[in-house]
């Protein structure tokens, strides 16, 4: 109970530090000061303000070199939408910009008066940006998770976002009570053929709009680490030319799923055609961008969240 207490005093002085800092427009100095504190104190507590999501930073200027970015990734993979944030040159692995924009356009769905299915992915970054979103009552909304959230080892899944979502969103949600990847194709079926399974892969095929995370297939790939297949299977994946995954769905580098074995036995809902609504993907980074690729060639999705970098190299022949 301490420790919860002086976890809560801490974010109240990261609150007040981040006030002083970015809207009152005191310096680092000047708010060590009024805290009666050290300088490296009041960095750490400004700092903290932004990490711990106490302080939202929004760029009203629109910037030309990622609006020309977006309308060239519209116009090379004909698809609907596409949002590019500034790179950080400084780090090529930090997702914070992509969740916050991702986050942006969840928001607006979520505002929208008419009523919505909205289908979630999962992953790191979606996670991210689900986290981001503010507090909402959107009972107007249906939210549905695309993947099972059972791993191998029977335990729940980690970067699974329709719990995450659930936290923030008042909304009626639906997540999908399975294992990942079922032990055969039978067991598949036979698991989709149970009727609370049946009505909530149903709902997954109407959404109006889809979010959904990129994975790499490879020895790293984040079903090996999430638990969902073993690297003997990973190592097989590629052997038959899987190149990228969403929602456990494998395809090749032409955005082809494969006709596999492993794809058989996978239990997430069929992701959402893109002729009948939106299915965004978030990624970004050099390992991520051939299966970005591959996803927008095969039209496994038709808008995109992704970063400066990311974006030239997707237009890159």
């Amino acid at each position: 109970m301490a420790r919860r207490a002086d976890d809560d005093s801490r974010l109240d002085d990261a609150a007040r530090a981040g006030w002083l800092y970015y809207v009152a427009g005191k310096t680092q100095d000047e708010i060590a000061r009024t805290l009666s504190i050290s300088r490296q104190s009041a960095q750490r507590l400004v700092s903290l303000s932004v990490t711990a999501g106490l302080v939202k930073v929004r760029i009203d200027h629109p910037i030309a070199a990622c609006l020309d970015l977006a309308a060239r990734l519209r116009e090379r993979y004909s698809i609907g939408f596409a949002e590019v944030v500034p790179s950080d040159p400084a780090s090529a692995s930090t997702t914070l910009g992509i969740a916050l924009a991702g986050a942006a356009e969840m928001e607006t769905r979520l505002r929208q008066a008419d009523p919505l299915v909205i289908a979630m992915g999962t992953g790191r970054t979606l996670k991210s940006a689900v986290e981001h979103l503010p507090r909402m009552d959107c009972p107007q909304h249906r939210i549905v998770s695309l993947t099972a959230n059972i791993t191998l080892d029977g335990s729940a899944a980690i970067y699974n976002v329709i719990f995450s979502m659930a936290d923030r969103i008042r909304a009626a949600h639906y997540p999908m009570p399975l294992p990942a990847v079922a032990s055969s194709r039978e067991e598949r079926l036979l698991l989709h053929e149970q009727k609370v399974v049946k009505s909530t892969l149903a709902l997954a095929a109407q959404a109006d709009v889809t979010f959904v995370g990129v994975g790499d297939v490879g020895p790293d790939a984040p079903l090996v680490k999430d638990g969902y297949v073993t690297p003997d299977e990973i190592a097989s994946l590629l052997r038959d030319g899987g190149i990228g995954e969403i929602v456990g769905w494998v395809f090749d580098r032409d955005g082809q799923l494969l006709d596999c074995s492993f794809n058989q036995r996978v239990a997430s809902a069929p992701l959402p055609p893109t002729s009948k609504g939106e299915v965004i993907m978030l990624g970004m980074g050099p390992i991520k961008t051939p299966p970005m690729r591959a996803a927008l060639k095969g039209r496994l999705v038709n808008g995109i969240v992704t970063d400066q970098a990311t974006a030239i190299t997707l237009l890159d022949d």
